[in-house]
């Protein structure tokens, strides 16, 4: 069993340096403890959540050009989000017609990144 994500909950990425704070808002009338429940579409940086800090992966041009004229001494550049949904979402649960985002959902990003829920920011709503 895994906790319904709402606005306010933590989230991480493996490659960043920061945890961001999630903002549901493709289902803004369902709420869980008076806070909106997020579904899989909440898945834009800059909207639903923004940056973690510095991006450290190579698979980041960014970082890539910045470590490379730093003669290969990682050199971690601002975290720039490219994602698109969570996956997998609430087998069961809908919200606006899709799945429920649950704590056991991830977000990948473009450059390799992997967003994970570090805390719902709920404690009574289980999927």
């Amino acid at each position: 069993m895994s906790m319904v994500v709402v606005t306010g909950a933590t989230l991480s990425c493996n490659f960043g340096t920061q945890t961001s704070v999630f903002k549901a808002t493709n289902a803004p009338l369902m709420k869980c403890a008076g806070k909106t429940i997020g579904n899989i579409m909440d898945g834009s940086a800059g909207t639903n959540f923004s940056p973690f800090g510095l991006c450290q992966t190579l698979s980041n041009p960014e970082v890539a050009a910045a470590t490379a004229a730093a003669l290969g001494v990682l050199t971690p550049q601002p975290c720039k989000p490219q994602t698109k949904v969570w996956t997998p979402g609430s087998a069961t649960l809908l919200i606006g017609g899709k799945p429920i985002l649950s704590q056991s959902s991830t977000c990948s990003c473009l450059y390799g990144g992997n967003i994970t829920v570090t805390n719902p920011g709920q404690t009574s709503m289980i999927v």
